[in-house]
């Protein structure tokens, strides 16, 4: 099989840091790409996108998808398979989608109900950001350009839902 990149999206607590990891050690030389560690490169200065001013917020986090498009085209071209974890929703899409140069490209938007990610968001030690993120679900929902592949995990394990995209690489294609 032809290495490609993948983008794994979704809500905050849609479980993509899980299944990201999950998917890049299914090849023999994956990389798995967390974007949120790239705003955490920011030491002083740096901006989430729900903080003000929004407008520097917003161009860091245009800042952070370019680094992370430019390593992970860097990864691919040097015989890594590389999986982007990042919360890619909206019409921001379609700016990750022209930053990443390599071809083929894969997108997938998990898409689990949002009790179910209000439920995941509750046992998670570490972070809880539901009540900051949890409107997203609607924009994923309503004005995600309608690519790659779409899917409801809100039954299967992160293994399960791994094995899903697999299954359904071909529909995960972006053009």
């Amino acid at each position: 099989m032809e290495r490609h990149i993948f983008i794994v999206s979704g809500i905050p607590g849609a479980g993509k840091t899980t299944v990201s990891g999950l998917l890049a050690r299914r090849f023999d030389r994956g990389v798995h790409l967390e974007a949120d560690i790239f705003q955490k490169l920011i030491v002083t200065g740096g901006l989430f996108p729900d903080k003000k001013p929004e407008e520097e917020a917003w161009r860091q986090l245009r800042l952070r998808s370019k680094h992370v498009a430019m390593l992970a085209d860097s990864f691919l071209e040097n015989g890594f398979w590389p999986v982007i974890d990042d919360v890619v929703v909206g019409l921001r899409l379609l700016d990750v989608l022209e930053d990443i140069k390599s071809r083929p490209l894969y997108f997938v938007l998990l898409l689990p109900s949002l009790a179910v990610v209000e439920q995941r968001d509750r046992t998670r030690d570490e972070k809880h950001v539901f009540d900051i993120w949890g409107h997203l679900d609607e924009v994923a929902r309503t004005e995600t350009p309608k690519q790659g592949l779409w899917l409801d995990s809100s039954a299967m394990s992160a293994e399960e839902t791994v094995d899903e995209i697999l299954r359904r690489t071909d529909e995960a294609l972006v053009e």
